[in-house]
């Protein structure tokens, strides 16, 4: 590589660096869909038809990121909003990303914070192909109400046994010359899950995932808020 070489790729580089490897990764964005109900502030959640994947589950509307229709993951958010809530697009107003969850079986979620100019849920018109119910709690009850904490368990493994009692090796170890610790299945990490309960649904998963961040978010937010004194 001569001088000129290296500094056009540093040039090239983002300002902001971002997620290595994410054609590896099954991309897709969420929108966190906050609405003003008798000046309080709720949070939409939807309920999945119990015919598609992951049927029945609590969510937030979203879906994956397709580079066909798609300009950005904003966008994602946009049209699967629009798609399964029955929304215009001019009633979706983005605030800002909230970040992005990546989680242990291959998925990337890029998460924005936006409000619904609607007055009432009786507005929307839920795809009943993809969602079964809408419904909204306020702010103040995941403020007020601590998620019980759970965790899985993640390894590595080098090797797996199918059904049918062969061995299929995923990482030659002993033909590639790698020290032979990595042959065997290693220990990993402990993955939190976070669950939720109301009287009437379990929020848990991905969406009980960023729903803890976010709620973390707020609150930090008015502690810092009332740290500052008035203002002048």
């Amino acid at each position: 590589m001569k001088e000129h070489e290296f500094r056009e790729f540093i040039n090239s580089l983002p300002e902001v660096s971002g997620i290595l490897c994410r054609d590896l990764y099954f991309n897709s964005a969420v929108l966190v869909p906050f609405l003003l109900i008798k000046n309080d502030y709720h949070i939409l959640f939807q309920k999945r038809a119990a015919d598609i994947r992951q049927g029945s589950e609590i969510c937030f509307p979203g879906g994956g990121f397709d580079r066909n229709i798609d300009l950005d993951f904003r966008e994602t958010a946009i049209r699967e909003t629009t798609e399964e809530l029955g929304i215009t697009r001019d009633k979706i107003i983005i605030s800002k990303p909230l970040g992005a969850l990546v989680t242990p079986r291959g998925v990337i979620v890029e998460t924005f914070i936006g409000r619904l100019a609607i007055n009432s849920l009786n507005e929307l018109k839920p795809d009943p192909r993809e969602v079964e119910e809408i419904f909204s709690i306020p702010v103040s009850w995941f403020i007020d109400n601590k998620p019980k904490i759970y965790f899985t368990r993640v390894e590595v493994q080098s090797s797996v046994t199918r059904p049918d009692g062969t061995k299929q090796i995923l990482l030659p170890v002993e033909e590639l010359g790698l020290p032979p610790k990595y042959e065997k299945n290693r220990k990993g990490m402990n993955y939190r899950v976070v669950v939720y309960k109301t009287h009437d649904h379990v929020i848990w998963g991905i969406t009980a995932g960023i729903l803890y961040e976010l709620i973390q978010k707020i609150e930090k937010g008015e502690e810092t808020a009332e740290g500052q004194g008035p203002f002048l």
